[in-house]
């Protein structure tokens, strides 16, 4: 699963396999052991950046430290006060996040005053562009609060205001303004498939945890509630609106406005036809927010709706659990109550292996039908598995075919048959006599006499021969009657209750 969402992640950014193993040497540093002490260097780096010192040495890298530690007391992480960093342990981490690709190394000989000190190395350090997002990329993940999650219903008005706007732009010819309307349309989708995916994440992870925290979630219930329900009655307002709104900038050339957007666009190292090719993947995203059918705006109110759907099946079993007085929380606690007060371990053990069901681990196995189809260097997780008998995981003994058992004999089931037979040859042979006596032609053929002609057909299909080229008589009988297939150009056809035979080339005769 990693190496795929490797490659999709890929495949979105143009990169090969070693490019992104390259990105994601980034975070080495936060999986060192000191991963503290390499997060308070780049803190300190972040500090002169604010300050446009772009390129910096070790003695400024210590002295931000030693500011920040003193303005901030707490804020770099336990250990920031005892574990402060010599010149030389400095430049090693410096090194340390060179060699990952986080901050550049450059030399600097202007630095040095004497022979000596040229002599020793005088690097300078500077972050690295995909470095800085990666270090900005933890400082949001170590700053992210889950009480910030939240569905932004009052967006709505503004995008449908922007697109209302953009194709008033367009259609004057206004390059700067069609540029800033869709930069703002483009920041406003992402912001809230952002707002809305991280809500819904939160969403489901207070539903999960409600175990341990009834409470809070007792508390904002409400707030949630009617929080959801603005939002999507705030979407359910604004969809056709905005499905309408896109519409129209439609009519007015998509391609001019993508164009002039192109050209208004000051991105100094993308090439023009970069920059067309990325202004129509943000509005291919941004129409297919708002589209007529299949929307993701519409995908949202869904699952905005299922949502509050779990929020109230969740607390009508929370008030439930509450009124009832029993829960999960006061179960584990009775069941603590009754392993400290057991007289020895072996029935503390037993107590627990009954409550969640422990039992010792039986391993199985057997052999596959076809050994050759598996490598024998498959491990057993990766093999595929084999059917198991229920008498081998029940008992451990493996199943036999036991001891031959008697032939059941039914004797009022077989006479019941003979019964019947009886009766169906009774009406055969009945229909066969009515056939030979009245013939088959100028007259409806009853059920009986249909299944008789066809029984007789059928046989002398069979048996008929093929001379020069064409076909001769044909004759099928039975104990009673015989039917004959004799070629005729005007041919026969046979009427019955379930519709008409017809029998082109030749004529039906029953003797």
């Amino acid at each position: 699963m990693e190496a795929r969402g490797a490659l999709d992640a890929g495949g979105r950014a143009g990169l090969d396999g070693s490019a992104i193993g390259d990105r994601f040497r980034l975070f080495n540093f936060t999986r060192r052991d000191d991963h503290l002490a390499y997060l308070r260097v780049l803190r300190a780096m972040d500090r002169l950046r604010s300050v446009h010192q772009v390129r910096v040495h070790t003695e400024q890298v210590a002295a931000a430290l030693n500011e920040l530690v003193i303005a901030h007391e707490g804020v770099l992480g336990e250990g920031a006060e005892g574990d402060r960093l010599d010149e030389r342990g400095l430049r090693d981490k410096l090194d340390a996040l060179a060699e990952d690709g986080v901050v550049h190394r450059l030399e600097d000989a202007s630095r040095a005053g004497s022979l000596a000190r040229y002599r020793n190395r005088q690097s300078v350090y500077q972050f690295s562009e995909l470095g800085y997002r990666a270090y900005t990329a933890v400082e949001q993940v170590l700053a992210a609060r889950v009480r910030d999650a939240n569905l932004s219903r009052l967006v709505f008005s503004d995008v449908l205001d922007d697109l209302r706007a953009l194709a008033v732009a367009n259609r004057a010819g206004d390059r700067d303004q069609v540029y800033r309307r869709i930069s703002r349309l483009d920041a406003a989708m992402e912001d809230m498939a952002r707002r809305s995916a991280q809500f819904h994440v939160t969403l489901g992870e207070i539903i999960r945890s409600t175990d341990t925290s009834t409470e809070m979630f007792l508390t904002y219930k409400n707030a949630l509630l009617t929080h959801m329900s603005d939002f999507m009655t705030e979407l359910d307002r604004y969809l056709p609106r905005l499905a309408e709104a896109v519409q129209g900038v439609e009519e007015t050339g998509v391609y001019t406005l993508l164009s002039r957007a192109a050209d208004a666009d000051e991105r100094l190292f993308l090439h023009t036809s970069e920059k067309m090719e990325d202004w129509q993947r943000r509005w291919a995203a941004l129409r297919e927010w708002f589209s007529p059918q299949d929307s993701k705006a519409s995908d949202l109110r869904e699952a905005t709706r299922t949502a509050v759907s779990a929020v109230i099946a969740l607390l009508r079993q929370i008030t439930e659990a509450q009124r009832g007085g029993v829960n999960r929380s006061t179960q584990l606690r009775h069941l603590a109550e009754w392993v400290f007060h057991t007289p020895d371990d072996e029935s503390a053990h037993a107590l627990m292996s009954a409550a969640f069901n422990l039992r010792s681990a039986r391993h199985l196995g057997g052999a596959h039908d076809d050994d050759e189809q598996i490598s024998t260097r498959a491990t057993w997780w990766d093999a595929p598995g084999i059917e198991l008998s229920i008498s081998l995981f029940r008992t451990g003994r493996a199943p036999t075919p036991g001891l031959p058992q008697p032939v059941k004999v039914n004797r009022g089931i077989r006479a019941e048959l003979r019964r019947s037979q009886f009766e169906q040859r009774a009406v055969d042979k009945q229909a066969a006599a009515s056939l030979s006596r009245r013939g088959p032609h100028d007259r409806v053929l009853t059920e009986p006499e249909t299944r008789v002609v066809l029984k007789l057909l059928t046989r002398a299909l069979e048996a008929r021969t093929v001379v020069a080229g064409r076909l001769t008589h044909g004759a099928g009988a039975d104990d009673t009657v015989e039917l004959r297939l004799i070629p005729s150009e005007a041919g026969s056809t046979v009427r019955t209750e379930a519709g008409t035979l017809h029998l082109p080339g030749f004529h039906l005769e029953i003797h």
